[in-house]
């Protein structure tokens, strides 16, 4: 098996740090307002859910609490391995080593899709858009988590470690295909110091990285997103 599928985009943080990258899911949105907000929107007790990005599998497993069927669709070999070793007690989670524009499933077949942080949503990712189309049935809906580029200091550590994006020309993409856009204000809370100084070290530049160690006292901080979604 590749290392990872032709046509994926490569994460910056997760495809080259997967054990801090798990630190970073333990600390995020420790209230579950995700969860809640997708739920709200559409719930997913006894649909079938799919995550797309979906790692190591960290999501995986809750859904499956509630929902009848979840897949995992991830690129990235290495990490498709980490998310069935996971899983592999739960019959109701299968895990497909896949990019989110080309995804091994029928048409139709998914109730609520989900993307966290799976930096292949936006402009120039038409396709993906495209797969989420086919692939989610009608009364269904799809859900992209990111970050807020616009909004606090992670937001500016974002912009200054990622100086080409535009959030202008995200938004644009987002409203001319419909989406609705709502503001997530979460927070990461870390139960060791160091946890939090090695994620703050994968999610930017490391000059942008020590700065934002410096401005940042304990053990938490403000992490603000936005939920993008979709009725089909």
């Amino acid at each position: 098996m590749p290392r990872f599928v032709k046509g994926a985009i490569p994460s910056p943080n997760i495809w080259n740090n997967p054990h801090v990258y798990e630190l970073e899911n333990r600390a995020v949105d420790p209230e579950g307002r995700i969860e809640a907000a997708i739920t709200a929107i559409r719930p997913w007790a006894g649909a079938t859910v799919l995550d797309i990005g979906c790692g190591t599998g960290y999501h995986l497993p809750p859904a499956s609490a509630t929902a009848a069927r979840v897949i995992g669709v991830e690129p990235h070999a290495d990490l498709v391995e980490l998310a069935r070793r996971r899983c592999r007690a739960l019959p109701n989670v299968e895990i497909h080593a896949a990019t989110a524009q080309a995804m091994p499933l029928p048409d139709a077949s998914v109730d609520v899709a989900v993307a966290r942080w799976a930096y292949f949503f936006g402009p120039g990712c038409e396709p993906g858009l495209a797969e989420l189309s086919r692939v989610v049935r009608h009364g269904g809906a799809a859900f992209v988590i990111d970050i807020d580029a616009t909004r606090g200091a992670f937001g500016r550590w974002f912009s200054q470690s990622v100086p080409a994006y535009s959030t202008r020309a995200v938004e644009n993409f987002w409203a001319a295909r419909g989406w609705t856009t709502q503001r997530l204000d979460l927070r990461m809370s870390f139960e060791r110091r160091a946890d939090l100084e090695a994620v703050l070290r994968i999610e930017f530049t490391p000059a942008i990285a020590e700065r934002a160690i410096a401005e940042t006292p304990g053990l938490e901080l403000a992490y603000p997103n936005l939920l993008r979604w979709r009725l089909y």
